[in-house]
């Protein structure tokens, strides 16, 4: 089946009358706790359950449905967008008990990066070696305080939480941020990667 009657499908009930909208919305709730409960399990900890995000992750899913261009499945997209809602909360609550001493520079740094289910098996090795390559550049191009920062960033800790905790301010935090971007930036770029193709590998 191609993805356009897909589209139409869901999109015209979730755009119908209240009876049939209603019914399209309780089904995509299943869907989407089914979905939300296998890939939130093994993610820092399981320290979230699925029916904590599911109702943020249908309201997300309802206001963006402009966005939905039929190139995948419905419920595929849609599912994306949930584990993105269910990530960000996750990591919100996951460092709240994330202190920055923990977060030492010499560490290795874990980076999770989304397996979507219409990836090609070449975008998800293009992933990968991002991923790593990421890494390598944050160990060897960055500053303590550099990685510090960014790794409390890609922890999900907001620039404010963590001015708060070194003692500092947002600008300095978002100077330090910039900063450190740029570094990555110039390192991927002297292995040939431009910022667009990190940007379409990870989109």
């Amino acid at each position: 089946m191609s993805a356009e009657p897909d589209r139409d499908e869901w999109v015209t009930r979730l755009r119908g009358d209240s009876d049939v909208r209603d019914a399209a919305i309780e089904e995509l709730r299943g869907i989407i706790l089914r979905g939300l409960s296998r890939s939130l399990n093994h993610r820092y900890g399981g320290c979230l359950q699925a029916e904590d995000v599911v109702q943020d992750a249908l309201l997300k899913i309802l206001d963006s449905l402009d966005r939905f261009e039929g190139r995948s499945r419905f419920t595929t997209w849609a599912m994306t967008v949930a584990t993105r809602v269910g990530i960000s909360e996750l990591r919100r609550k996951h460092c709240q008990d994330v202190s920055l001493d923990s977060l030492k520079p010499e560490e290795s740094m874990k980076i999770e990066v989304e397996d979507e289910e219409e990836a090609s098996p070449e975008q998800r090795m293009d992933r990968k070696f991002l991923t790593q390559k990421l890494k390598n550049l944050i160990s060897s191009e960055l500053s303590d305080k550099q990685k510090i920062a960014v790794r409390a960033l890609l922890e999900g800790m907001p620039v404010e939480e963590i001015a708060s905790r070194t003692g500092s301010n947002r600008n300095a935090v978002y100077k330090l941020i910039h900063d450190a971007r740029l570094k990555l930036r110039d390192g991927f770029e002297q292995a040939g990667i431009v910022a667009d193709d990190v940007t379409t590998i990870f989109a």
